[in-house]
């Protein structure tokens, strides 16, 4: 499998700079999906997403509604061969009384709810699926990621320690460990999956 590109490095970004590392991170993502309109990126994400699944062979799969640039794992997942029986999830998230999320039950047809944060969602059973996959706005080796700032992945991730999560990333994304230093409520990916391979080890 192909090495994934050299990660983004720079001075040390604190908290206090994730704002502005966001920021950096988001416009690089669309640059980089703008330049990459063919879908050979999004085609070789998908065949890496699969060799990783494969081998974890999950009961229930928690995929995402995608935003802005990010991989579109939810369509491009029912998309390939053999996958169309696996059970799907999308989550649910929930701005009160407290930040939180949950999974439910998805169809595979085009959702038409929205969470409480204005992503669609499904409207299915409430469930627990036992591999979640986590889109990242950045990434590390080590496989921690920078989401929008919000904490639901990382939230649900600590109540539900069982759950596998895989991160799906552009490999634009990647940071190196003088940019984004971890903190406490961080959780690591089990590996992350972007179009030029896969960044930790199964």
């Amino acid at each position: 499998m192909p090495p994934v590109s050299s990660p983004l490095s720079s001075a040390p970004a604190p908290s206090s700079d994730r704002a502005a590392l966001r920021k950096h991170l988001l416009l690089e993502r669309e640059r980089f999906v703008a330049a990459h309109r063919d879908d050979a990126a999004s085609d070789a994400l998908a065949s890496h997403l699969v060799e990783v699944l494969s081998a974890l062979v999950p009961q229930c799969l928690g995929v995402y509604w995608p935003l802005r640039s990010e991989f579109n794992a939810a369509i491009k997942w029912q998309g390939l061969p053999g996958q169309a029986t696996l059970p799907l999830a999308l989550p649910f998230a929930r701005r009160s009384p407290e930040r939180d999320m949950h999974y439910r039950q998805w169809d595979g047809l085009p959702p038409v709810q929205k969470d409480e944060c204005g992503i669609l969602t499904a409207e299915g059973a409430p469930v627990r699926p036992d591999v979640v996959l986590v889109p990242c706005l950045g990434f590390t080796a080590q496989g921690f990621r920078l989401g929008y700032g919000g904490g639901y992945f990382d939230r649900y991730l600590a109540a539900h320690p069982d759950t596998t999560a895989i991160g799906v990333a552009w490999s634009v994304g990647l940071l190196g460990e003088d940019v984004f230093l971890p903190e406490p409520h961080d959780q690591p990916m089990m590996v992350v999956v972007t179009e030029d391979g896969v960044v930790g080890g199964l």
